[in-house]
């Protein structure tokens, strides 16, 4: 149609910008799922959980291949050596 009327001339980006909308993702699958896990996560009882909590819940809930993968006793190890966190007053 762009070639049949000859709009690449007048309009040489009507091209591209048609290109880019054909190449967007019809649907929204992903996020969905990420709010899906997000609502199952956050219930009524952890609605008082602050954000970084959350949010770090979260992302284990959603990236559970790489989650399985974690060896847990190294995580404990490095917490452990790393230095007490508290400030001292």
């Amino acid at each position: 149609m762009i070639h049949d009327y000859k709009l690449k001339e007048s309009y040489p980006n009507i091209e591209i910008a048609i290109r880019i909308f054909l190449s967007k993702p019809v649907t929204t699958a992903s996020r969905e799922r990420s709010f899906s896990k997000l609502k199952l996560i956050k219930t009524y009882l952890r609605s008082t959980m602050a954000q970084e909590r959350l949010s770090s819940i979260a992302i284990l809930s959603i990236e559970t291949e790489i989650a399985s993968k974690l060896d847990y006793e190294e995580v404990i190890d490095k917490f452990a050596d790393t230095k007490a966190r508290k400030i001292s007053l």
